[in-house]
């Protein structure tokens, strides 16, 4: 069997598989298409953390305007694990985690920032910009719940399935990510603030809107993979990795 070139997935080596059949280690490198797939995952999950402050109305739902956007960063953790394998998804997770975290502080320090005496919209900048602690906490967690299930289920699976049915896998993984990551965030944010009855129907109509989404979107993931194991040569299968989120050195 000839070399394969391998876009992106262990530090050092990644195991590849062809057709799910043959598996030949090499060593990695992060292609362009790669890197474009995690800046616009990061993308994505910045943006909906800073236009979530705003609440709309849609179909008679009140959703929060990250619905827009937010739901992406699934369809692309699906693309990912896909292509790339649990590894490389699991570096692109915590490079989003840590590049919101800055985004937060620096919101945080502009927020403190001596504002100019001409200008009037501090008070504007504090409530739309500003979150409380709880808020923060609720966010980041949910966030690492749901994308980390997410992306486990989704390896998981495609292993279980031989790699077959990728609209099973990926409709399945995001219903268990996205309801994990709806009820983590809901549960934290609002618990004691919101009455239960309220709190369970937000966390279930916020679960199936973003899920409900992402199916909507599966011709796009299909293509998306299609395309990049074309142009990649690459499709890992993860059959001897942790399914550990924090084991980066691997």
């Amino acid at each position: 069997m000839p070399q394969q070139r391998c876009a992106a997935a262990d530090a050092s080596a990644v195991w590849v598989a062809d057709k799910g059949r043959t598996m030949v280690k090499q060593d990695s490198r992060y292609s362009s298409y790669f890197v474009a797939v995690a800046t616009i995952f990061v993308t994505c999950l910045v943006i909906s953390n800073v236009i979530a402050v705003k609440l709309a109305i849609l179909g008679g739902l009140v959703l929060p305007a990250a619905i827009v956007i937010f739901p992406v960063s699934y369809l692309l953790a699906d693309v990912l694990t896909e292509v790339y394998g649990f590894r490389a998804a699991r570096r692109v997770i915590w490079l989003g985690f840590f590049c919101n975290l800055l985004a937060v502080a620096a919101i945080y320090i502009g927020e403190y920032l001596p504002a100019a005496g001409f200008w009037p919209d501090q008070a504007a900048y504090d409530k739309i910009l500003g979150a409380t602690p709880r808020i923060l906490a609720a966010s980041f967690l949910a966030y690492l719940v749901g994308e980390f299930a997410n992306t486990i289920i989704m390896s998981r699976l495609k292993v279980a399935m031989a790699g077959r049915h990728l609209w099973l896998r990926a409709i399945a993984s995001t219903l268990a990510g996205q309801g994990l990551d709806s009820a983590v965030f809901i549960s934290i944010a609002f618990s004691g603030v919101m009455p239960t009855p309220i709190l369970l129907g937000t966390i279930v109509t916020q679960w199936l809107v973003k899920s409900a989404y992402e199916a909507l979107a599966t011709p796009l993931t299909y293509g998306m993979v299609a395309f990049l194991k074309r142009r990649e040569g690459i499709d890992v299968y993860d059959r001897q990795v942790r399914f550990n989120p924090f084991a980066m050195s691997e």
